[in-house]
């Protein structure tokens, strides 16, 4: 055989590995709204860095007649590239090739991907479009899962770990995107379930569509499984790689830092004024922290979920940082069940990369009522608590207005390690508003002389400058003031050294 056949051996090869299930399968996936993997690949990562492994990989099935029937690649598309010059690693799912369905060879390709990523220290990102395990191969199909799961384990909190899920994905393919760190689905052409449609209609008797009960903003909005909407697959990967860009390639390194054109001590008069006097009326936190951020870039996490806390990545600085806020716009900005577990986990993911996380504070207390004490937000909220107190990048709290109760406690107060701790005198620093404490202090004055008490009660003790007095409070800022004050707080903060003690880990109230 010839050098030359050789080489055209090889170049067919490699053709009918790219063309995957066939071109009309890829029509068909296209018609459906959604691009192949190796087009998603190749506009998540930067030009020309691709490096493509195991293009040739075969499965090893025989019954069924699958030994007639074989696929170069088999249906997942693995390599390595760049974003923004840094490494990752990638795999794709081919749906064009048997659905994208897992085979014990192409679960051992993702496999390598993630071992490699370990070695190396750089983040994966899965893309995942897939009708599940490969029922041709039985327990092989399903052993390929749990080794994939033990690995996402492994890497969490050493290495990102990223999943869009950009297809169907049911069954035991839904759970390696839940132990990753950030899920990513696109509106109408992406589904998550554990049990699909048809079962629970034999099951439970339930009639639901494939996007009521799984599709992108059912996972967004209402289970709080995915962290973000994209509109399209092109939409999806550039999110992608917008969200690389806060993150570290592993958790020994500090996330990358950024050329800052915004003036760091620039002042916005605005913010003197936007704490409403009446401390009943609302306000967006999110204006706050716009004006205090780098060029307003604030990439949200979870924006549809529990909207009464805002978690998300922004820089200061040019630095990367987590932000944690109350929104009082919504539910007045009390922490549930849903945004404890919401900030938690984000609390939580920041810490394991070196992140530094600020806190915005306007916070009435714990949402009451049987739904909440009945679902357990005394051990939902016990996991914010826990986050924050177990965290020990740079923690920096701004208290715009009420810290009440345990609220006060659980939202990054200088008693849970946080580092700095600053308010505006807006603030209100106290075990309960001024009428439900004046109530119980003076339950047997008429009504006239306790409203007399509540002023009283408001000017001295639901202020800032009690906790002041005590050094709670490290100071009680000009809100005009406040990016010149963080970027202060943040640079004071950059060798912070701490640990938690040695121990396998904590037990989290999960």
């Amino acid at each position: 055989m010839s050098f030359e056949s050789k080489i055209k051996q090889l170049e067919e090869k490699h053709r009918l590995a790219e063309l995957g299930g066939g071109q009309e399968r890829i029509d068909k996936q296209h018609k459906a709204g959604r691009l192949t993997a190796r087009e998603r690949i190749n506009l998540l990562l930067d030009p020309g860095t691709f490096v493509e492994i195991d293009k040739f990989v075969t499965h090893t099935a025989t019954d069924f007649g699958m030994d007639k029937n074989k696929i170069l690649g088999d249906g997942v598309v693995t390599g390595y590239g760049k974003i923004d010059g840094r490494l990752m690693y990638v795999f794709a799912q081919d749906f064009t090739v048997f659905g994208g369905s897992l085979s014990r060879a192409n679960a051992n390709k993702i496999i390598k991907i993630m071992d490699l990523a370990m070695k190396m220290g750089a983040p994966v990102i899965g893309l995942n479009d897939s009708g599940g395990a490969r029922i041709q191969e039985g327990v092989e199909s399903l052993a390929g899962y749990a080794d994939i799961f033990y690995r996402n384990v492994r890497s969490s909190g050493v290495i990102p770990q990223i999943s869009a899920v950009l297809g169907p994905c049911a069954g035991g393919a839904v759970y390696s995107p839940a132990i990753t760190d950030f899920i990513l689905m696109v509106k109408e052409t992406s589904y998550m379930f554990v049990t699909g449609p048809d079962v629970i209609k034999t099951v439970t008797h339930e009639e639901v569509t494939k996007e009521e009960l799984g599709g992108a903003m059912t996972h967004n909005k209402k289970s709080g499984v995915a962290h973000f909407t994209a509109e399209d697959d092109e939409q999806a990967m550039m999110m992608l790689r917008e969200l690389m860009g806060f993150l570290p390639l592993n958790n020994m390194e500090d996330p990358p830092v950024k050329p800052c054109t915004d003036d760091l001590t620039r002042e916005d008069p605005a913010l003197d004024k936007i704490v409403p006097v009446d401390p009943n009326k609302p306000y967006n936190m999110k204006d706050i922290i716009h004006s205090v951020i780098d060029n307003g870039h604030f990439l949200e996490v979870m924006p549809h979920y529990a909207q009464n806390i805002i978690i998300g990545f922004a820089r200061i600085g040019g630095r990367p940082l987590g932000i944690v806020a109350n929104q009082p716009q919504v539910l007045a900005g009390v922490l549930d069940i849903a945004s404890s577990t919401k900030a938690a986990r984000f609390v939580r993911f920041c810490d394991a990369f070196n992140i530094p996380l600020i806190t915005f504070e306007d916070v009435p207390g714990f949402l009451p009522g049987t739904a909440q004490e009945y679902g357990g937000i005394i051990k939902h909220g016990a996991k914010l608590l826990y986050a924050f107190a177990e965290a020990t990048v740079p923690k920096i709290t701004v208290i715009t207005r009420k810290a009440y109760g345990g609220a006060y406690d659980v939202m990054s107060s200088k008693h849970i390690g946080a580092d700095v701790n600053l308010a505006y005198p807006t603030a209100e620093i106290a075990v309960m508003g001024p009428d439900g404490a004046v109530n119980i202090i003076y339950r047997h004055l008429d009504i006239e002389a306790r409203k007399e008490k509540v002023q009283e009660y408001r000017d001295n003790f639901a202020s800032p400058y009690k906790a002041a007095e005590i050094g709670y409070i490290d100071e009680i800022i000009y809100p005009r003031q406040t990016r010149r004050k963080l970027v202060e707080a943040l640079e004071m903060t950059a060798t912070k050294s701490d640990s938690n003690p040695p121990k396998k880990h904590g037990n989290i109230p999960l």
